[in-house]
């Protein structure tokens, strides 16, 4: 019994890891544009397709400006 706990803990323990790291890539993507890496880094640890979608249609603010 205490094998199959530690099992568990194990599997939640990556999953938790894994889902840390994923979160990174549209915070990444919006930093890269000129945005706060912290806010959509949480943003997208709890609406993760949305805050992927949002930081690859979001405006480049490194850009340089168009008259």
């Amino acid at each position: 019994m205490i094998v199959a706990a530690n099992g568990v803990w194990l599997w939640t323990f990556f999953a938790v890891v894994i889902w840390v790291a994923i979160a990174f890539w549209p915070a990444r993507v919006a930093a890269r544009k000129g945005h706060s890496f912290f806010l959509y880094f949480l943003f997208s640890l709890f609406f993760f397709p949305a805050a992927l979608i949002v930081a690859y249609v979001v405006s480049d603010r490194t850009a340089p400006a168009t008259a």
